[in-house]
């Protein structure tokens, strides 16, 4: 059986100052965009963590990008063939917390049943499906600095082996008190409090229902060091890095041979992006190649003394895919 080619369809940003994932290339604007503070309420947002309100946002845009939102905002896709999967580090830490809070407190008498769901470390992918009725795979993907990449290569997986056709992808990461607490004392940097969406889906899939491929995820690996991850997925064949994006914590001893190809860094703008890091530079990478940016996109995370690991992923245009 000849695995599918995975291409994305659509984009979708929840991220303060930003409308949309081409200015994830500019310098910030210094206003308008995805303001938090009112694009976090509404009824649909009730009895929900922070995280889960920002994958929503995110969602829904690039499920409309990949016109598979019908006009009252339904799901248009094959319920059972849509798969959602989900990159997050801090995710819904503020409402683990809140009841380690009141088991401290109270005991666990003092626990409401109804709020129990959302401890659940799945609970952002969750309310994703619930949402737009999505019955496929439902994962969570909490793996350090290369967690969006990772999520990336799963949906890749579960298309190429047909077990979904569509993969809603989001990488997301909430600015609350208890993650502005933990990294407080590891750091100083700003931290991301926005959410990224792709939608993933098979070639055959996006031809039959006569869909945009906006670009082909052409090759994604995960190695030991970051060299390493980045000769998997240059293979011979594929066409010259037009564009690195790269991260902060990448060490300069570490760093791919590139050659002159422009790299940016969107950690230096958004501050600390950690689960949410791939599926953002993947977003970026389609807005590269959708305004006519040449060669591939090359995304790295991970590779830093203190991680365990590396990852990489390559984006082509469509016709440029090997």
């Amino acid at each position: 059986m000849t695995p599918e080619t995975a291409v994305i369809t659509g984009v979708g940003l929840a991220v303060p100052g930003l409308d949309g994932a081409p200015d994830l290339l500019e310098p910030p604007s210094g206003g308008g965009g995805f303001d938090p503070a009112t694009g976090l309420k509404g009824r649909e947002m009730r009895h929900k963590d922070r995280a889960s309100r920002l994958a929503l946002r995110a969602a829904e845009p690039a499920l409309r990008d990949a016109g598979l939102l019908s006009d009252d905002g339904a799901y248009a896709g094959s319920a059972s063939a849509t798969a959602v999967v989900v990159s997050t580090n801090y995710g819904n830490l503020d409402s683990v917390c809140d009841f380690a809070d009141i088991i401290a407190e109270q005991t666990v008498t003092g626990l409401s049943p109804l709020g129990l769901p959302h401890t659940s470390s799945n609970v952002i992918a969750g309310w994703i499906a619930i949402r737009y009725g999505m019955r496929g795979p439902n994962v969570t993907v909490c793996n350090g600095p290369t967690s969006g990449t990772d999520a990336l290569y799963w949906a890749r997986n579960l298309i190429a082996v047909r077990r979904a056709e569509v993969a809603v992808v989001i990488g997301v990461e909430p600015d609350t008190e208890p993650v502005a607490r933990l990294l407080s004392e590891a750091s100083e940097r700003t931290v991301l409090d926005g959410a990224a969406a792709l939608v993933v889906e098979s070639a055959t899939h996006a031809r039959a229902r006569s869909a945009r491929p906006l670009a082909a995820l052409a090759e994604v690996a995960r190695a030991s060091d970051l060299r390493t991850a980045v000769a998997e997925v240059r293979k011979a064949d594929a066409p010259p890095v037009g564009l690195w994006l790269t991260a902060e914590e990448t060490p300069s001893d570490a760093a791919p041979d590139t050659g002159a190809v422009p790299s940016l860094d969107l950690t230096a703008r958004l501050g600390h992006c950690s689960g949410a890091l791939g599926v953002l530079q993947c977003a970026a990478g389609v807005a590269h190649l959708g305004r006519g940016g040449s060669g591939s996109v090359l995304t790295t995370s991970g590779g830093a003394p203190a991680d365990d690991a590396a990852a990489a992923l390559l984006l082509t245009g469509i016709g440029a895919a090997p």
